[in-house]
Order: structure tokens, then C-alpha cells, then sequence
């Protein structure tokens, strides 16, 4: 990535927001300026084409913030690297019959290639504790829903364009709806209090309604499981 072409604006007086040529572009600078953070900068907030860097102005200012953006050294980030989460679902979402019509896939083979690939959180929004999860199956992109549902479930496991997600609580939403895990991916009695941060890998993992609750929790490792 040439940082010498990357638009830099400012929003407010207290950040900048960098436009970047795509995702892969984004997480290689934020991977850099995270591992590298410059002088006064407080926060590196990643999104599908932008990285948004809040500083304090006290000790420092925009001009030495845009600076060391332009001197980064951003390198492609291998996904494979980050802590791994799996996540038990029960694969009865109310979309799942409509998914497998656009790809063309049986309701069987959605699971399998939902299950079958480790995501990555790519980055978070939307809501608290929401994370956008990239690096899945190619076979599974599918449009949002025609029309938004007013009120989707909490836990409610989704696909939207090449994006798959967990919503965190309750709330309006367009994904199409796969299935739902009883994991709490949003706490603020828990530090951090998201489970689906970016950098964490995910793996889905399918399980039936009826099956034992200590066989139906998310556990973590530092590599693969």
C-alpha cells in the first residue's frame, strides 16, 4: 500500500479519518499503527474502507498524526493469527431456506460452509459488541433482506453481502437470519465486554436445540482446535 495516495480528513478537532482503497488495505494499517502507536493517539477505530484515529490534543495534533499515518509501514495481516472464539449455533434461522435458494446451496450445505470456514472480525459497528466477521466461505454471499425486521433476536447468527454477524442484542436489522447461539457476545460486566473483536477468529460450530448446555458454550484458544 502506497500511504502517500490515502485521503486524510479531519473530523473535528480531535481525529482524522483515513479512506483507504478496501478492507485488506485498512486492517494492514491499522495492524502498523497499532503495533507502532503514534505519540497522543488514543484510539484506532477500523471500518470496511476507513480507519478513524482519535488523539489528544494535548499532546499532540493533527499535522504529526496524519504524518505518521503517511509514514507507516503497512503489511498484508495473516487472519490466522488472532485468538480463536467458537461459537455453538442452532441452525434454524427463519432466512436459512432463503439463503440456500441465492446460493444455490441445499439448507445442509449453508451450514457446512458456514461452519466449515474460520471467520475474522474485520471490524466492529453498528451496535455495541457488534462485529463484522470477513474470510468465510465466497459461496455464501447474499444479499441484505428486501425489507428490515423491525425487532431481530438477540444472538441472532446472520449473513449480509460477504459479511456474516452475531447481533448482540436485540434490535432492528436486514441480515438474513441463519440461526442463533445463546452466547453473550456483548457484556459490560465483562472485560472487555466484547467477545468479537477485531483480530479474533471465529469458529461456528453447529449443535442441536436439545443438546447439553456445557457442550453448547464458546470456548477460546491461541491457535488452532
Amino acid at each position: 500500500m502506497d500511504t502517500t495516495t490515502l485521503r486524510v480528513l479531519p473530523c473535528g478537532d480531535t481525529a482524522l479519518l483515513v479512506e483507504a482503497a478496501g478492507l485488506d488495505d485498512v486492517l494492514a494499517l491499522h495492524a502498523a499503527l497499532d503495533a507502532d502507536r503514534p505519540a497522543g493517539v488514543v484510539d484506532l477505530v477500523p471500518a470496511a474502507r476507513t480507519l478513524l484515529l482519535r488523539f489528544d490534543p494535548g499532546r499532540t495534533d493533527a499535522a504529526a498524526v496524519e504524518r505518521a499515518v503517511r509514514e507507516a509501514k503497512p503489511v498484508a495481516v495473516a487472519r490466522s493469527d488472532g485468538e480463536l472464539l467458537e461459537i455453538p449455533v442452532v441452525y434454524d434461522g427463519p432466512d436459512l431456506a432463503d439463503v440456500a435458494h441465492h446460493t444455490g446451496l441445499s439448507e445442509r450445505d449453508v451450514i457446512a460452509e458456514h461452519t466449515g470456514h474460520d471467520w475474522t472480525v474485520a471490524f466492529g459497528g453498528f451496535a455495541p459488541g457488534f462485529g463484522y466477521l470477513t474470510g468465510g466461505s465466497p459461496r455464501l454471499e447474499v444479499p441484505r433482506r428486501a425489507e428490515s425486521r423491525t425487532r431481530v433476536p438477540t444472538g441472532s447468527v446472520a449473513l449480509a453481502g460477504t459479511f456474516s454477524g452475531v447481533y448482540p442484542r436485540s434490535s432492528p436489522g436486514g441480515w438474513q437470519l441463519i440461526g442463533h447461539t445463546d452466547l453473550v457476545t456483548w457484556d459490560v460486566d465483562r472485560d472487555p465486554p466484547a467477545l468479537l473483536r477485531p483480530g479474533v477468529r471465529v469458529r461456528f460450530v453447529a449443535v442441536e436445540p436439545g443438546q447439553p448446555a456445557d457442550l453448547r458454550t464458546a470456548r477460546t484458544a491461541g491457535g488452532d482446535a
